[in-house]
């Protein structure tokens, strides 16, 4: 792993009281990770936390920006991330209320999700099902010639 910027370990250090919180870089930041939960990311310098429509008004009224990022075309995309309050950046105790929110949100988020269907007849993992054009295209077993 690249070593971590000073400011990505000191927010590693404001959220590890929430528990085993992960770093990892990513797309020229940082992500963090809460037991498989990505719960927040710093760019330039900023940290981000996770938020949906239980923890939204909480930050905006705590006067917080939504992380915003120039996508394709030039158009300004929002993703459901918003700047942590300058106060939660001094201590972890600061943070806490905060992160906790953070780690909600991306529970939800991942309960929300569908599971993956497995797949029929045994095609487990291979993402390739008995239908499907890659599992049709295979070969058959080559013969063995009789010996003599």
């Amino acid at each position: 792993m690249a070593h971590p910027s000073p400011f990505a370990q000191h927010c590693l250090d404001l959220l590890a009281p929430l528990g085993p919180v992960m770093l990892r870089r990513m797309f020229g930041g940082w992500g963090f990770w809460l037991r498989g939960d990505f719960i927040a990311l710093i760019d330039d310098d900023r940290l981000f936390l996770k938020a949906d429509e239980l923890t939204r008004q909480a930050f905006l009224a705590a006067g917080c920006e939504p992380f915003v990022y120039r996508g394709r075309g030039g158009a300004e995309v929002s993703m459901s991330y918003y700047a942590a309050p300058d106060g939660a950046l001094e201590d972890p105790e600061g943070m806490r209320p905060w992160a906790t929110l953070a780690a909600e949100a991306a529970l939800r988020a991942r309960q929300r999700k569908r599971p993956r269907r497995r797949a029929k007849g045994g095609a487990r993992d291979s993402g390739r099902t008995a239908g499907s054009r890659a599992a049709r295209s295979r070969r058959p077993p080559a013969r063995r010639r009789p010996r003599r």
